[in-house]
């Protein structure tokens, strides 16, 4: 059974930094693609970033790039998002989502995999 556990969500204020974890169990990280999607209130699932192949190709959102980084640590089973310089607008539940074809996709539906979630809110 494939299981996703978010955390390190919080309440920040903007320019701060958080760090969101992804632990997976029921497979193995180093041979999927994993990626973090986020829903802010009253809005759609947003691609965040997501880390391809083996960790060699990472792929974000333009509104994070340059803030936000994706990384991966297979001993531990885990994928990990810095965020940094993060804005009110960056407030949102965040998701990792696991895609087992390794498809380079950012879109939500082929991911099959998905966490519970974890809440971030930054304010001004």
């Amino acid at each position: 059974q494939v299981r996703l556990v978010e955390s390190g969500g919080g309440l920040v204020q903007a320019g701060g930094s958080l760090r969101l974890s992804c632990a997976a169990s029921g497979l193995t990280i180093h041979t999927v693609a994993v990626g973090w999607f986020r829903q802010a209130p009253g809005m759609g699932l947003d691609f965040v970033a997501s880390i391809h192949w083996r960790g060699f190709t990472t792929y974000y959102a333009d509104s994070v790039k340059g803030r936000f980084t994706i990384s991966k640590d297979d001993a531990k089973n885990t994928v990990f998002l810095q965020q940094n310089s993060l804005k009110p607008g960056d407030t949102a539940v965040y998701y990792c989502a696991v895609d087992p074809t390794e498809s380079g996709s950012k879109n939500y539906s082929d991911y099959i995999y998905w966490g519970q979630g974890t809440q971030v809110i930054v304010s001004s």
